[in-house]
């Protein structure tokens, strides 16, 4: 990180009153210390990531995130505090300015940044999916060119894979990008992209083999998009159930020109290089769903311990404190699926089983538990005065984006037995 970038953020979080920390990459709690055995303590630096990203939540998400649900503004102000913060982008590597975190450091802020605002956090997250091509294929040129820019500035980036006819079938895109000399000439259509209209460059994915019946691991080319190229037009922004603030649209692309450098690995590696991608941010978005849940338990809790029925608060009522110990222990278990996730990212390790799980799982719960805090809540829970009407309707976004609760089993299915098949 530039001394400019790293005394910025130092000023900014000792304004506050914040403990100010190291802009070096913490090293994982587990990995950090091999053969010692499985540890839940955290490592200090983690401890202050954690804190910094719960004290912006509480201090400066809580009070707006209601008002940006209204809305659907996009919370620039926010992004702009969480940048200066070093609480977005935390996985660039160093080598480009950032801090070079690992994952699982970005899961424990995801996670406290999801306990404020779920859309606030997938603003930010998209960030992630965007740049994670990047990190993981992109050459020394293209890495300090596209990532170098996110550290000099509060930029947005966005993953453009998803299309109208193909969501969960990656392999139908039909986006198309032909080469002609030195470029590539690109015609398709994309949709809910997260931070569609507000991203510098994009991640896209598009078919260079025209035949139909080549396989997806050869067909398809990942490319860096400048936003500003000439042909790209950008669809309305969509008010979605949940999550509103976040900025999600369509994208035309028009005989949007690329040049061959910005091509990542090779023609034909685009396939693997999305897919790859989802590995490094499924545990981040098993970790947003937690942070959900996370607040929808909180809510619940201080909610019956203040509301009375037949004499009693409810939550000395066995059915109201049984409901809260169920939401308890998926809180816990979903949390402990998403480090384990992440732990094997920062191990080295191929991570797609436990990505998964950790997606589907987590998924599950934010909804099970926004839904059981709503019920707790009663009539008030239904009102949007009170913060669980939220809650749930931002659940139900982690049941779909980044490859849906189906698709996570059929992942979770295919690595399972193929185990007993190897």
């Amino acid at each position: 990180m530039s001394a400019f970038r790293a005394g910025r953020m130092l000023r900014a979080v000792v304004g506050r009153g914040w403990r100010p920390r190291s802009s070096k990459p913490a090293p994982s709690a587990h990995a950090s210390r091999p053969g010692a055995g499985f540890s839940f303590e955290l490592t200090d630096e983690q401890k202050e990531f954690q804190a910094t990203a719960r004290k912006f939540a509480v201090e400066e998400v809580f009070p707006v995130a209601a008002q940006y649900d209204k809305t659907g503004e996009y919370p620039l102000p926010l992004i702009k505090r969480a940048w200066e913060l070093g609480l977005m982008n935390s996985h660039i590597p160093e080598s480009c300015g950032g801090l070079g975190l690992g994952t699982f450091e970005s899961c424990l802020i995801t996670e406290e940044l999801a306990y404020g605002c779920t859309g606030v956090q997938t603003a930010i997250e998209g960030n992630s999916l965007g740049e994670m091509p990047v990190i993981i294929a992109g050459n020394e040129q293209q890495q300090k060119k596209y990532l170098g820019r996110m550290i000099e500035e509060p930029l947005m980036c966005a993953y453009c894979v998803t299309e109208p006819g193909a969501g969960s079938d990656v392999a139908g895109i039909k986006t198309k990008a032909e080469k002609k000399g030195d470029e590539y000439v690109i015609n398709g259509q994309k949709m809910w992209i997260t931070n569609g209209g507000k991203a510098n460059w994009y991640f896209l994915l598009a078919r260079t083999d025209p035949d139909p019946k080549a396989p997806a691991g050869k067909a398809f080319t990942g490319f860096i998009v400048e936003a500003n190229s000439p042909g790209i037009q950008v669809g309305r922004k969509e008010m979605n159930m949940g999550q509103r603030c976040s900025d999600t649209r369509g994208i035309v692309f028009e005989d949007v020109r690329v040049p061959k450098e910005n091509v990542l690995l090779g023609e034909g590696a685009g396939f693997k290089i999305a897919m790859g991608a989802f590995d490094k941010t499924r545990p981040p978005v098993a970790a947003g769903a937690v942070g959900l849940a996370k607040r929808a338990l909180d809510e619940a809790t201080k909610y019956a311990l203040e509301r009375k029925t037949f004499g009693k608060p409810i939550v000395e009522h066995q059915a109201v404190s049984f409901m809260l110990a169920e939401m308890a222990m998926k809180v816990e278990l979903a949390r402990m699926a998403y480090q384990r996730a992440a732990w094997e990212v920062d191990a080295g390790r191929r991570n797609t089983y436990y990505a998964s799980i950790a997606k589907a799982f987590a998924g599950d719960i934010a909804n099970q538990v926004a839904t059981d805090a709503v019920q707790i809540f009663g009539g008030n829970g239904f009102n949007t005065e009170y913060p669980v009407e939220k809650l749930m309707r931002d659940a139900k976004i982690y049941q779909i984006y980044e490859g849906t609760a189906q698709i996570q089993r059929m992942i979770i299915a295919r690595e399972h037995i193929g185990k007993y098949k190897a």
